[in-house]
């Protein structure tokens, strides 16, 4: 069974304004951006492909949060305060943030440059894997959206990913199927000079 996953990119084109003085501030930007391999740690390499997010996008109730937190919702899809869509680049958002405590503050935070980042929860539901490349390189074809966020912090440091397994699991993963395959390769190498 997938369990959810996050990542985390740079927001360097987010931008805020105000509808008009009496109206909520809006932030938008990229919570994800497509054909843009990241290296989550040595050895592993992730994009995300176009059109990773479009059948949850036409399907799913999806939230903007602060900081992955779900008691902090900056806005929503179905009330209209979120507005996502896919284009050439990748999975756009423009959030109208409600007049809070949690959205003053973000706002401040993003003003002064302290806040500059964007994540999304997803479970992935199509994937491809190529175990021959170095780094291996993992695919993410399609998600199930669970929300994005506005963050303070990447997930992780040093790789701005959290996976549903230990970094030591898919580690181990990628040796073993690396292994594998040079075996394959190896007999099917001899089958050939046997020809």
């Amino acid at each position: 069974m997938k369990k959810k996953e996050i990542r985390t990119f740079d927001i360097t084109n987010l931008t805020t304004r105000n509808l008009d003085e009496s109206e909520a501030q809006v932030v938008s930007g990229y919570a994800a951006v497509f054909n843009s391999p990241t290296l989550l740690w040595e050895g592993l390499e992730e994009t995300i492909a176009p059109g990773a997010f479009s059948r949850a996008l036409g399907n799913s109730d999806i939230r903007c949060l602060f900081d992955h937190d779900w008691s902090k919702v900056l806005g929503r899809t179905k009330s209209g305060t979120l507005r996502l869509e896919e284009d050439d680049h990748g999975l756009r958002f423009e959030v109208e943030l409600p007049n809070t405590t949690v959205a003053t503050d973000l706002t401040a935070s993003m003003a002064r440059g302290d806040i500059n980042q964007c994540s999304f929860g997803f479970v992935p539901t199509e994937e491809t894997w190529d175990y021959n490349a170095d780094p291996v390189q993992r695919t993410i074809n399609e998600v199930e959206l669970l929300e994005v966020s506005i963050v303070s912090l990447p997930a992780y440091q040093d790789t701005e990913a959290a996976l549903s397994r230990s970094k030591q699991d898919v580690q181990e993963d990628i040796r073993t199927r690396k292994a594998m395959i040079k075996k394959i390769n190896a007999a099917l190498s001899g089958m050939e000079e046997t020809k």
